[in-house]
């Protein structure tokens, strides 16, 4: 899930204000010259290699659980002068933290009996003043709330009371687990109940609740169902299970297959134990759908406008476990205090460092929001507020906006030309080209994959080294691909993509999978801008059928003299798909019915 040693790489908000100018500049340079990453890319890189070789890719690294598990169990040492096994640097820290407090580990009673959660606890000794409280439910990882040491660090050392918990099922603590159901809801109502118990230091009227991943969703769902919670920082957050499982009726299996392998299927819950069974049978598929909408943050969206409840969303231009359509349409619909930082790479790429204590980008935006919303204290630097984004392939690049509406570009109409025009200028600018088709024949994959590899895939990116495809290796009988002219001027896409065609299998069901694609026609290397699963679920075969596809959103920067590309083909190692081997695939444009593609895409200004 997170694989980033915290040693090679800290990037810090301050270097993260970059103009948009200079950023493209610097990845015009990188791309036109193929210039190798810098060797401070190349260290990271090494140490990533070695997370990609380890095995579940949402596991830590072998060498990060060695640094979490020296980092928590020295919390555990702060009363003793044992700090042998902390890399060095921290030492010092640790006797600062010393000064201001006691840290144990606990057992908290969840909200069943059956059910304790395993937890630590940093406890502030200046009894003076009444401490915010911040609760933060642990990641899906066997090392549970020793995952977040430096998160812990970091907030007593700013005057909380910090508690980390392994959610029920998960790590040490007992119970079955439902995956952020009800169940778990009511354990985080138990820890707010249990800290407010024990601690008379602890203010009831300040608590704030923070997470990544399966704890950035636990997070918004025990805030949405306690008011006690006073704001929520949710890094790497889902907002719709259900589209992050099923998107567009497309399987997102092998994701799920990851997760689940972490969670271990011993010790899920009767009911999560069925909808694992009848996911991977692509069967009671609204069972699946209801189960997943319970556990959706956005279907609680009128309970955190109702309390203007400030909340920060964290996540990245090509997740391929959470729906980022889905976090973009719930962070538009919130009323409240708002923050959406969206990183280059995909799922936990930047959150590690922070968690063993350097300085990352969500965890940093997490403390600053937790002390402008719980703690009340003056906050210093640029504001959260509003949209922040990185984007492609530019790390230190940051782009703010105060609302999404005024981040993103205007859409551009793309008409779909016909792919067998020997120009090769298939995807045009002027007007609608109907009357084209053009078959191939489904069930082979192609070269055009969303990613070669959940996560990693991602990781790479952010350090600079993005997956290189050859798409003029895609094979004509098994894709349709269409191609702009090469841009006149450099260009920014910025939101997204909508791809409306007319398709009909010879089968009942088929997946496509579409990607959009730079291409430099000088040297044939594409990189991957966004794309997007639709599967159709066909009464008879051969039926026709117009639809509208909408792909991952993106912050792209595309230079002039470079293609747009869109590859359709149907398998992708990503998805479980539904497409017949051997049948056959019609992709058309009939008149009244054209086929296009809007991307949100305009110029852009380079020195």
């Amino acid at each position: 899930m997170f694989g980033l040693p915290v040693s090679e790489l800290a990037v810090s908000e301050g270097r993260g204000h970059v103009s948009e100018r200079r950023g493209a500049v610097s990845e015009r340079h990188r791309l036109e010259t193929a210039t190798p990453p810098s060797p401070e890319f190349e260290k990271v890189g090494a140490a990533v290699s070695v997370h990609i070789s380890a095995g579940n890719v949402f596991d830590f690294a072998p060498e990060e659980k060695a640094q979490l598990k020296a980092q928590s169990e020295a919390l555990e040492k702060l009363g003793s002068s044992d700090f042998k096994d902390l890399p060095e640097g921290l030492v010092e820290e640790y006797q600062v933290l010393r000064k201001l407090g006691n840290f144990a580990r606990v057992s908290i009673p969840g909200a069943d009996a059956e059910v304790v959660l395993d937890a630590g606890v940093f406890v502030p000794t200046d009894i003076s003043r009444a401490a915010p409280v911040v609760i933060m439910p642990a990641p899906l990882a066997a090392t549970g709330w020793e995952s977040y040491p430096g998160m812990i660090r970091k907030f007593a050392r700013r005057g909380y009371l910090a508690v980390a918990y392994s959610q029920r099922g998960l790590a040490h603590s007992s119970g079955k687990i439902e995956v952020a159901g009800p169940g778990d809801w009511a354990d985080g109502s138990a820890v707010i109940n249990w800290v407010l118990a024990n601690y008379p230091q602890a203010n009831p009227e300040r608590i704030g609740f923070a997470g990544s991943s399966y704890g950035a969703g636990t997070s918004l769902l025990i805030a949405a169902h306690d008011e006690r919670v006073r704001a929520v920082c949710a890094q790497s957050a889902w907002a719709d299970l259900g589209r992050s499982l099923y998107e567009n009726e497309t399987r997102h299996l092998k994701a799920f297959e990851a997760l689940v392998a972490l969670f271990g299927e011993d010790r899920v819950s009767t009911e999560v134990g069925e909808i694992f069974d009848d996911f991977r049978a692509n069967r009671n598929i609204d069972r699946l759908l209801e189960f997943s909408a319970e556990r959706s943050p956005l279907t609680y969206l009128e309970m955190f406008n109702r309390r203007s409840l400030p909340i920060f969303l964290g996540t990245y231009w090509h997740e391929t476990i959470f729906s980022v359509p889905a976090v973009v349409e719930f962070y538009r619909a919130l009323t409240g205090p708002k923050s959406l930082l969206v990183q280059i790479g995909d799922h936990g790429g930047d959150e590690v460092i922070g968690f063993l204590g350097g300085i990352s980008r969500p965890t940093a935006t997490s403390q600053r929001w937790l002390d402008r919303y719980v703690a009340e204290a003056s906050v210093d630097g640029a504001s959260d507020h509003g949209v922040r984004a990185e984007y492609m392939h530019n790390l230190f690049a940051l782009v703010q906006q105060p609302d999404w509406e005024s981040y993103v570009v205007p859409p551009r109409r793309f008409h779909l030309g016909d792919p067998g025009d020997p120009s090769g200028e298939t995807l045009l600018l002027d007007n609608p080209r109907p009357g084209w088709s053009r078959s191939f024949t489904a069930g082979v994959d192609t070269p055009a994959t969303v990613a070669p590899t959940l996560v990693t895939t991602g990781l790479q990116e952010r350090l600079g080294n993005p997956v290189v495809y050859r798409t003029a290796e895609i094979p004509d009988e098994h894709a349709v691909v269409w191609s702009s002219p090469p841009l006149a001027r450099h260009q920014r896409i910025i939101g997204s993509t909508r791809l409306r065609f007319t398709v009909t299998p010879s089968a009942e069901s088929v997946t496509l999978v579409a990607h959009l694609f730079d291409l430099n026609p000088a040297n044939g290397r594409a990189l991957i801008i966004t794309s997007a699963p639709y599967t159709f679920l066909n009464d008879v075969p051969g039926e026709t059928r117009t639809v509208e596809v909408e792909l991952q959103p993106a912050h792209y920067v595309i230079l002039a003299g470079h293609q747009l590309q869109l590859v359709v083909d149907s398998k992708d190692i990503l998805f479980a798909d539904a497409t017949v081997d051997g049948s056959t695939i019609e992709i058309s444009s009939p008149d009244g019915e054209e086929s296009y593609l809007d991307i949100p895409i305009g110029d852009v200004e380079l020195s």
